[in-house]
């Protein structure tokens, strides 16, 4: 069973995040917690409340144990980008361009499963 938590509109920048989650991916959920207690990195606090929310998820809608569960998918989406201007000399302007983040983590229960399936 898969279970979805969703954080939107996080002032962070996409690029500098995705590294974070691609760590992640595939790993067992206390094995990702500690990874991004350890990192210093304001992407690897927001990827935590969102894995924190997916466990909560799993624990009280779907009735999961948090010790069987893996990360399936941890994507950083690109969302709006808030625009603003600094001024220049002579009069001119220059773009700000403050990217914003969906944080998306799927959690899964079935990765023994599909293991035993395949062997």
């Amino acid at each position: 069973m898969e279970v979805i938590a969703v954080t939107k509109f996080v002032r962070l920048s996409p690029l500098k995040s995705r590294d974070l989650t691609r760590a992640i991916q595939g790993r067992p959920v206390a094995e990702a917690l500690s990874m991004t207690e350890a990192s210093k990195r304001k992407a690897a606090r927001e990827i935590q409340k969102t894995l924190k929310s997916a466990i909560a998820n799993a624990e009280n809608n779907a009735k999961l144990s948090a010790d069987k569960l893996y990360v399936k998918e941890a994507v950083i989406e690109q969302g709006p980008s808030l625009k603003r201007f600094w001024p220049r000399s002579r009069g001119m302007v220059s773009p700000i361009r403050k990217k914003l983040s969906h944080v998306r983590i799927v959690l899964s229960d079935e990765r023994k499963a599909r293991a035993q399936a395949r062997g």
